[in-house]
């Protein structure tokens, strides 16, 4: 039970147009406190770091075809396969089964000729869409 001459140092502060932080040195340190708590917790919360070393697996899709089974048992070695794409058509850059970017194919010259692809474009899902 407060006795007439407790004052609350909240309203004390109020009354006398003081702030109530600076009132009492105890306030100032639990919010201090508060303060390094919270960021702590936004540090721990914005390491990426173990999302980051997440391995995907990123495909580059020149084109596809579709034949009956027929036409694949008579395949052998030499045999072209006309794809859907055509040449300097985008390719697509897939990541994880899901369309990412689409680009143009290049050939990497210090790397023993071997192939990459140039991104020419980021496609971007709708926001919510889980398909996207």
């Amino acid at each position: 039970m407060k006795q007439p001459f407790d004052i609350d140092p909240a309203s004390a502060a109020t009354a006398t147009g003081a702030d109530p932080l600076k009132a009492d040195g105890a306030s100032f340190g639990k919010l201090a406190d508060l303060a390094a708590r919270a960021a702590e917790e936004t540090s721990r919360l914005t390491n990426l770091e173990p999302i980051l070393r997440i391995p995907v697996t990123v495909q580059v899709l020149l084109g596809s075809a579709t034949m009956p089974v027929a036409d694949l048992m008579k395949l052998g070695r030499g045999a072209v396969i006309p794809l859907d794409h055509r040449v300097g058509e985008p390719v697509e850059v897939v990541v994880n089964g899901r369309i990412v970017a689409r680009g143009a194919v290049v050939v990497v010259e210090d790397e023993n000729s071997r192939f990459g692809v140039s991104l020419t474009e980021i496609v971007g899902g709708a926001a919510g869409d889980p398909d996207a």
